[in-house]
């Protein structure tokens, strides 16, 4: 039988309506490419000459073929540095990210400042290979809480949220059914932090009281008596990784009172109190950083940031360079951290071996390109960005810092806030650093050298707290004036505004494509795509 051609395609008919003329392709000149990777500075392939349209599809596509890489496909962002113009308003963004094309974002840029005779440096950097929704709607709405909500904490797998409130009580809520899951009432006081163990196993809590108490999240029932030391109330609390310490990590926490206990949480004694500083201590965060056990960064009243050995709570460093308060700390490692051997595939690991092991390659894939890094912020409304152990990662003598650059010197001082910064957090793979301010703005900047990239404007209000998706493409902020907003990070534009919460908001945390928030109205309030 022979073969049956299929029909031919029907011609589009346009009734009583002329038939629109053929778009020409709009003739495109050839410019020279130079691709460099982001992450150590070294040119991706020799300058290639293409045609200035081609998309940013292409552009990826051309950049995986010469970097011959003979792995799957990576997706990479794109952008270009603009030069440094001496009238350019302040606070424009510094850089250009490609969207569509080269011709379409940098050619027809409003400044003008290149054209198809330059080389144009094209920067990529590499990104996550799963992508994050936007939330765009309140699909929950929590009551419970009879107090302004004051903390709210992801589980490492997410599955949980814990939060707490003024009414002295913490509340977990199961974030697959969004429904409340146990009430865990302890403390006398405000409840002021809560903090998920990175394998899920325990969660601490910090009062007013001046009390720390652990919770098995299973059973929402709580593991002994309360942890008594502190004379004031506890600021924040961190675990010990799970990449040091896998099987019973240890628990610090600091205090209004000026010093940081290290609680172990098989005695339920305090191992060692650091007494360095000389006014309230802020934050404490435990890092990977040098040593066996880690260290501990500490933030405080006294205007220091302190370091110490997590082993034996000797100090290491004291990095003096602000003037005010400090009041917020972030690290590069924060979420990896964090969520210790859990990423985003959702594997369980099968023992506290296999935990170690996988939290380990984690937290090291992170340090291959850059050393733990450590940002500050401060209420004389700058932050600065510090690298107190350059050594600790392979590609770190690549030039990034001259060798004579003392370590308690700051890498860079990252200014442009009016007023006094409430929160900076790294974005989950070190690439970008965002902080939030009472001068109702959010600013991005690059993770490993502090310059300064975008101001994101919008709020009307003082912005408290913000949260990273975990793909690193999106920037969500939490503020005084009742709304939540999601940044576009191609734009440096609102993507999404998240209003519903009926007072200020406290607290955000991001997780999967779950946003939660809580504040003054007392509910928890779950966002999703």
């Amino acid at each position: 039988m022979a073969t049956l051609l299929p029909p031919p395609k029907r011609q589009k008919v346009y009734h009583g309506v002329p038939e629109p003329e053929k778009e020409e392709p709009q003739p495109t000149s050839n410019i020279v490419v130079q691709f460099i990777s982001e992450e150590d500075g070294k040119t991706l392939a020799p300058p290639v000459n293409i045609p200035a349209n081609v998309s940013r599809e292409g552009l990826e596509a051309l950049v995986n073929k010469l970097s011959k890489q003979d792995e799957d496909p990576v997706p990479f962002s794109f952008h270009v540095k603009l030069p440094e113009n001496k009238d350019a308003i302040p606070g424009a963004p510094t850089q250009v990210v490609i969207s569509k094309s080269i011709e379409a974002d940098v050619l027809n840029h409003p400044t003008g400042d290149f054209t198809t005779e330059d080389v144009i440096v094209v920067h990529c950097s590499p990104q996550s290979v799963f992508r994050v929704r936007p939330a765009t709607r309140c699909s929950s709405t929590l009551s419970g809480h009879t107090s302004p909500i004051l903390c709210a904490n992801f589980s490492p797998t997410g599955n949980l949220l814990a939060t707490g409130s003024g009414d002295t009580n913490v509340r977990l809520w199961d974030l697959n059914t969004e429904t409340p899951s146990h009430v865990l009432s302890g403390h006398k006081g405000w409840v002021l932090c809560v903090e998920w163990e990175a394998m899920e196993r325990k969660l601490a809590s910090g009062g007013h009281d001046g009390h720390i108490r652990l919770w098995d999240p299973k059973t929402g029932s709580p593991i002994g008596d309360a942890l008594k030391g502190h004379s004031k109330w506890i600021t924040s609390l961190s675990w010990e990784p799970i990449h040091i310490n896998p099987t019973a990590p240890r628990l610090a926490s600091s205090s209004k009172d000026g010093t940081v206990r290290v609680w172990s949480t098989l005695t339920r004694r305090t191992e060692y109190t650091l007494g360095g500083h000389s006014a309230s201590v802020n934050v404490v965060k435990w890092g990977g950083g040098s040593g066996s056990k880690g260290v501990l960064y500490t933030a405080s009243s006294d205007r220091t940031v302190r370091i110490w050995d997590a082993e034996s709570g000797r100090p290491l460093h004291t990095l003096k360079e602000h003037a005010h308060w400090v009041t917020t700390l972030t690290l590069n490692t924060d979420f990896v951290l964090r969520t210790g051997p859990f990423d985003h595939t959702g594997k369980k690991p099968t023992s506290d071996e296999d935990a170690q092991k996988l939290a380990k390659e984690r937290y090291e894939a992170l340090l291959k390109t850059t050393p733990e890094l450590l940002i500050s912020g401060s209420d004389d409304h700058t932050l600065f960005l510090w690298s107190p152990f350059p050594s600790s990662s392979p590609s770190s003598s690549a030039g990034q810092q001259q060798p004579n650059h003392p370590v308690t010197k700051p890498v860079a001082r990252l200014t442009g806030h009016q007023r006094q910064i409430s929160h900076v957090v790294f974005s989950p793979d070190g690439k970008w650093a965002a902080s939030g301010a009472w001068d109702n703005s959010v600013r991005i900047w690059e993770g490993r050298t502090g310059k300064f990239v975008a101001t994101l404007r919008g709020h009307v209000g003082a912005v408290y707290r913000l949260a990273w998706s975990a793909d690193s493409r999106m920037l969500i902020s939490a503020s005084k004036d009742s709304t939540l907003k999601i940044w576009d990070l191609k734009t440096y534009k609102i993507k999404n505004d998240l209003p519903g919460h009926t007072d200020e908001v406290y607290c955000v945390d991001f997780v999967a494509d779950k946003v939660v928030s809580g504040g003054r109205d007392r509910t928890v309030k779950i966002w999703k795509n």
